[in-house]
């Protein structure tokens, strides 16, 4: 597994799509933690000390509106759409990510850690359960993909109802090679063919077009963040400069709003953890002034300078030029 492939996030530079969608970043950085998707307040009965402007030469950032203290927690959010890891499939909550007591049986599709994970999971998984997916999941398995299982969890949501069609729209997509493309047009007939065999009727994967299927992914693939379930309490973690965990702690991936709208740095005053599910927890590394951008590392920070120059070129597209890197260090 490469650093890349740990270390999913979105792109440096992406843009707003003009004033309407500030406007929802903004409504999402106080919405109701109730909202899918939306952040929780880091203090009870109030918004989190954040919001989203547009910076000088990145697009869209998170910016404080409050002093913040080292090691605040700063927001939580739940996740537009996560998925196991096909290692982790029988070990984790098929919902939440929480790691199973003991492990689930191989010869059960899913898992749930409580009642309220199944019910939440009841419409899109009634969806799924009606489709042979054994050649779409056997092709990924196959070949190592791991986005198109959140595209195929997303796309049984919006036939049951539980999202739209064009919630990630307001995230930047990746750019596509040619061959990029032509792989995911396979998984699409995969997917649309799954769908179709299972007899669904024409109106409900209406939605479901190749330019949506590629488009979604090329979406997923520089927004979605590897989870790191680490265990503990977030108290636990307060003394931790940064909270480090071992790759065969990923349990799955996963998509949100607004954590990926921050933009990256080398040398962070922010950090996004795991703690025990699927629910991401934004922390502060060192004190952060109000006004002051809040930026994460989309990669491992403790690689020297010309390993992170190559991953955020490849993976993200931009050369970085935070104060670390031009410093040399």
């Amino acid at each position: 597994m490469s650093l890349l492939s740990r270390y999913g996030r979105s792109a440096y530079s992406r843009k707003l799509r003009g004033p309407s969608a500030l406007l929802r970043l903004a409504f999402l950085s106080t919405a109701s933690p109730a909202s899918p998707g939306a952040p929780s307040p880091a203090r009870p009965g109030g918004p989190p000390p954040i919001q989203v402007a547009l910076t000088e030469s990145a697009g869209r950032g998170v910016f404080a509106s409050r002093r913040i203290g080292s090691g605040e927690l700063i927001h939580t959010a739940e996740p537009v759409v996560s998925h196991p890891s096909l290692h982790s499939l029988h070990a984790v909550c098929y919902f939440c990510l929480r790691k199973l007591d003991g492990a689930g049986s191989p010869a059960r599709a899913a898992s749930f850690c409580s009642d309220g994970c199944r019910a939440r999971s009841k419409a899109f998984y009634e969806v799924e359960t009606r489709v042979d997916w054994s050649i779409h999941d056997d092709y990924c398995r196959a070949r190592g993909l791991k986005y198109p299982f959140l595209v195929k969890r997303l796309a049984c949501m919006v036939i049951s109802g539980a999202t739209s069609s064009d919630c990630l729209d307001i995230l930047q997509p990746a750019y596509l090679s040619p061959e990029m493309i032509s792989e995911m047009e396979e998984g699409f007939g995969l997917l649309k063919c799954a769908f179709t065999n299972a007899h669904l009727k024409d109106e409900q994967i209406a939605f479901l077009t190749k330019q949506w299927y590629t488009t979604l992914l090329a979406r997923i693939r520089i927004n979605a963040f590897r989870v790191e379930v680490v265990g503990g309490s977030f108290e636990d973690l307060l003394s931790m400069a940064v909270a480090s965990v071992e790759a065969e702690a990923a349990v799955g991936n996963a998509v949100y709003m607004l954590p990926s709208f921050y933009n990256h740095d080398c040398d962070p005053n922010t950090h996004i953890i795991w703690l025990e599910d699927a629910v991401a927890k934004l922390k502060a590394l060192r004190d952060i002034e109000p006004g002051e951008e809040l930026r994460i590392c989309y990669i491992d920070a403790s690689l020297d300078w010309d390993a992170r120059q190559s991953l955020l070129s490849q993976g993200f597209g931009f050369r970085c030029d935070c104060p670390r890197c031009l410093s040399g260090d």
